[in-house]
């Protein structure tokens, strides 16, 4: 096994491997410019690539984020398809120890935000 593959395998096991601390909800502590766009690119690539817009605040009141998709207009702004039947998308705000951890609900994918501060939520 080359040096290279066996890197690959051993951050796949520690990707799998359970947290050694408890996890509990979390918020983002006054995040930046760097850890919103760490945030908006985690959703984004949960979503396939889907274009996303974060408020600023998010997950700084409350450790569950929700997205709901934006319908598709034509050229003038009008509906295309009417009502919108799509689920919205449910990701949350986990920290362990100093790690703060995005998880989107529908797919299990979780995103380490390197960039975040996060404390536990009340």
């Amino acid at each position: 096994m080359s040096a290279v593959a066996a890197a690959v395998q051993v951050a796949l096991c520690a990707c799998a491997a359970p947290a050694s601390e408890p996890e509990a909800p979390a918020l983002l502590v006054a995040p930046d410019a760097q850890a919103r766009d760490e945030l908006r690119r985690a959703v984004s690539t949960a979503l396939n690539g889907a274009p996303i817009v974060l408020a600023d605040d998010a997950l700084t009141r409350a450790s569950e984020l929700i997205i709901e998709r934006t319908p598709a207009r034509d050229a003038t702004g009008r509906l295309l398809r009417g009502r919108e039947f799509g689920r919205p998308e449910h990701f949350h705000l986990v920290a362990s120890g100093t790690r703060c951890t995005l998880v989107h609900d529908g797919s299990g994918q979780r995103f380490v935000l390197a960039a975040a501060t996060c404390t536990a939520a009340r």
